[in-house]
């Protein structure tokens, strides 16, 4: 089994300027092979207590281009991983990145299932409150209750995010 040390830490306002920093350099080297790059994932959710990962969906129109995309990514030091088991989301690793925060990237096509999901949930945080002290309570038990055990914390943390997928609908 392999075990990631789980670190939950309260919401940083520097996640939103780590975010924007990586999402320049993105930018620059896709152009118009991006229509969007969103900040995804509870970092982006002011408040909220997270890994401090960022977690970012670089949307694109559709699958036909995906091959300029892994191109172009490659070329700043990303390498395309697949889909890793989830449908509607490419997956990429990097080396060289020391002087970005540690973010995890992914490409989805606009109508991306997972890619709307990311973004329904986020926007629900974003207007929820109480919904972000409780998730932050939960992610810290979680990471608490097993810190070792990536996988027991997101099973942990999972029937409070089922029950806000359930509450919109997804």
């Amino acid at each position: 089994m392999v075990t990631k040390h789980v670190v939950v830490l309260p919401y940083d306002e520097q996640w939103k300027q780590d975010f924007l920093k990586i999402k320049d350099e993105l930018a620059n080297a896709l152009g118009k092979l991006a229509i969007g790059i969103e900040h995804v994932g509870s970092t982006s959710v002011r408040g909220l207590s997270a890994k401090p990962v960022i977690d970012i969906d670089v949307v694109i129109k559709d699958y036909t281009i995906l091959e300029d995309v892994v191109s172009a990514l490659g070329e700043i030091g990303y390498q395309h991983e697949g889909n890793l088991g989830i449908v509607g989301r490419e997956a990429f690793k990097y080396d060289g990145k020391e002087h970005l925060k540690q973010h995890h990237l992914y490409v989805c096509p606009e109508d991306s299932p997972e890619l709307r999901r990311h973004i329904a949930f986020r926007d629900y945080l974003r207007a929820h409150p109480e919904a972000v002290r409780k998730y932050s309570r939960i992610k810290e038990e979680g990471a608490k209750q097993y810190p070792d055990d990536i996988e027991r914390y997101i099973e942990h943390k999972s029937p409070f995010i089922e029950k806000i997928y359930a509450e919109i609908g997804i």
